[in-house]
């Protein structure tokens, strides 16, 4: 029995970034979700408000899938644009399941949490995007989600 090939896996993009946001932040994070759906990958997010709700409704607008690795222990407590919610009841402590599932991380803004998941996604070797983030060795600054876009496409 011979198997049959596969098709390719989507890449995992990490979307990182404060539970609150302004106004213009959640737009570039919307569109930041809305590059990475058109580009084929699947979103995962911290699945609850400000960067990573704004972020959700932008993958999905463009069809996308969303991944939301959530804090508590229920699935309810996902933003309404989450597909796939993954109920860890760890807390702060899921940042590291969200690093680990992630190919690589885009960091819009940003609070303390951001800076941790920041931390591990260098120290676990994956690169970081940051768009108004934390200025820190091994970020790769870029200006907004076109450059991005222009990454995601070599």
């Amino acid at each position: 029995m011979t198997a049959r090939p596969q098709p390719p896996r989507p890449r995992l993009a990490g979307v990182i970034g404060g539970s609150r946001a302004d106004e213009a932040t959640a737009q570039v994070a919307e569109r930041v979700g809305r590059v990475l759906a058109e580009a084929g990958c699947i979103v995962v997010c911290g699945g609850l408000g400000g960067v990573m709700e704004a972020a959700a409704r932008g993958a999905r607008d463009a069809g996308g899938d969303v991944i939301g690795i959530l804090p508590g222990a229920s699935t309810q407590d996902a933003n309404p644009f989450v597909t796939h919610p993954v109920a860890t009841g760890m807390g702060h402590a899921r940042n590291v399941i969200l690093v680990h599932t992630a190919d690589f991380l885009v960091a819009v803004g940003g609070e303390e949490g951001t800076l941790s998941e920041i931390a591990l996604g260098l120290k676990a070797g994956k690169p970081v995007f940051g768009i108004g983030t934390w200025d820190i060795q091994g970020v790769r600054r870029i200006a907004g989600p076109d450059e991005l876009a222009a990454w995601l496409e070599h």
